[in-house]
């Protein structure tokens, strides 16, 4: 069995915990994004109701907030080094 213990790189190790921290704060944020888009869907459905169309900024609002589900989810995965907003602008709408 080989010892590690003596060959860490303590800068390596801060990296990890300084991406833990990122990591639970971008979880927090995604819990409350789930309730933004709930609230934001039960509005853009009453506004489609009421107006036989929808409101344009608020579908644009959630394209940019499925682009910013996914960034999240690449980041807490580690499938991405990039961290998602706050910590970059907000994503675009456009594909």
């Amino acid at each position: 069995m080989i010892d590690t213990t003596q060959n860490e790189d303590p800068s390596h190790r801060k990296t990890t915990w300084m991406r833990g921290l990122h990591t639970l704060i971008i979880l927090l944020l995604v819990n409350l994004a789930g309730t933004v888009q709930a609230v934001v869907a039960i509005i853009q459905f009453f506004w489609m109701l009421f107006n036989d169309d929808k409101n344009q900024e608020i579908a644009r609002f959630g394209r940019g907030l499925g682009r910013w589900f996914g960034q999240a989810s690449a980041f807490v995965t580690a499938g991405s080094e990039d961290k998602p907003f706050p910590y970059t602008s907000w994503p675009s709408d456009k594909a």
